[in-house]
């Protein structure tokens, strides 16, 4: 994706609020061999472009000064209650140095999966991104993993999918996590049938929240 900055010359809480008043989001940019750099950018168009997966996840273009550079977009600053960007950081792209980056996985075929369809299982998708190590020509936008083949019951880690060439996942100690699992329907429990030999007068007085009516005593015998 390619989207256009404007050199921020100001600086300064005072000079960012004057920005944001004029429908302009202040932002920076920097890593790289370059120095930290202040941008701008039109706060409608970067609206809209962060409603994009790929404006998160992939290498963007940046164009600056009649110059296009490769930046990753690296962190948001969104306000409180109101639909508004208030800072945004982009960081610039080594093409020789391998970065981290999350990347969302796009999860398909599980409608066909016997999980599903023989077994009723429902499939809950613990983990909606992955974070991996790759050079930047090696940074896919999506990771598609293909779920046609899950059992009922069963679990999927991070070692049974394929990632794509280059890319390595990052562990943070968790060699090998869960990203999906399928689990049987909850089933509820049907209330137990009436004791059998109930008396019909007895079992409709406890329907009515009465109680049953005691039995007459025999009348005592004449000495």
């Amino acid at each position: 994706m390619k989207f256009v900055a404007f050199e921020r010359a100001k600086q300064g809480t005072g000079a960012s609020r004057r920005l944001r008043i004029s429908g302009k989001t202040p932002g920076i940019v920097y890593g790289g061999e370059g120095k930290p750099q202040l941008i701008e950018l039109d706060h409608n168009a970067l609206w809209h472009a962060l409603k994009k997966e790929a404006f998160h996840s992939s290498i963007l273009e940046m164009e600056l000064g009649g110059a296009t550079s490769k930046v990753l977009l690296r962190d948001v600053q969104y306000h409180p209650f109101r639909q508004l960007v208030q800072h945004i950081d982009f960081q610039r792209v080594d093409a020789k140095t391998r970065m981290h980056m999350k990347v969302p996985l796009h999860y398909k075929g599980e409608e066909e999966s016997d999980a599903v369809k023989l077994d009723h299982n429902l499939v809950t998708h613990v983990m909606t991104e992955l974070e991996v190590s790759c050079l930047p020509a090696d940074l896919p936008e999506f990771i598609e993993v293909d779920l046609s083949s899950l059992k009922k019951n069963a679990t999927l880690h991070v070692n049974d999918i394929k990632l794509p060439k280059g890319v390595k996942f990052v562990s943070h100690g968790k060699l090998n996590p869960v990203i999906v699992s399928a689990v049987p329907p909850l089933v509820s429990e049907e209330p137990a049938p009436a004791a059998e030999g109930a008396a019909p007068a007895e079992g409709a007085a406890a329907a009515a929240g009465g109680k049953p009516a005691a039995k007459t005593a025999k009348p005592a015998a004449k000495k």
